[in-house]
């Protein structure tokens, strides 16, 4: 079976949330399919998000979301790979591969200085998945987040 990789649009709304969902409570986060719609909703009609989705035989199946941002260093545009989820049923396919490849696609095509993400350390496929596609843990710098 195909998978296409594309855009996701406002009619791809339902599936997508659907996934969305899935994916934040992946995370250990409550389920909540009717705030994923009306975030998602957001999402693409603001436009500040890029929701790349997976579709095989009509079917959502896995998705990413970049964000955009800035380098202030390289002084150029920065896309942080935000989410990335397959659905359990579709993994080991190469699907996350592929949404990966096409997001640094269109990063080079945005001329930015490159796609940034994080993963949690218990994520064992995330942390074998990302070094053999090209991305690099970053050992020199420490990641701090203060919540709200």
């Amino acid at each position: 079976m195909t998978t296409q990789i594309r855009k996701a649009t406002i009619e791809d709304l339902d599936q997508l949330s659907t996934l969305f969902d899935s994916y934040r409570v992946f995370y250990k986060k409550q389920s909540n399919v009717n705030e994923a719609k009306l975030f998602l909703t957001s999402r693409l009609t603001l436009n500040d998000s890029t929701i790349l989705v997976a579709e095989t035989a009509k079917v959502l199946v896995g998705f990413t979301q970049l964000y955009p941002s800035f380098s202030s260093t390289q002084m150029k545009p920065l896309l942080i790979l935000n989410d990335l989820f397959v659905n359990s049923n579709y993994r080991s396919n190469g699907i996350s591969k592929l949404l990966i490849e096409n997001a640094k696609q269109i990063a080079k095509a945005a001329s930015s200085s490159g796609l940034m993400l994080e993963t949690e350390k218990s994520n064992t496929i995330g942390n074998q998945l990302y070094p053999s596609i090209g991305f690099e843990l970053n050992q020199t710098n420490n990641f701090y987040f203060w919540e709200c």
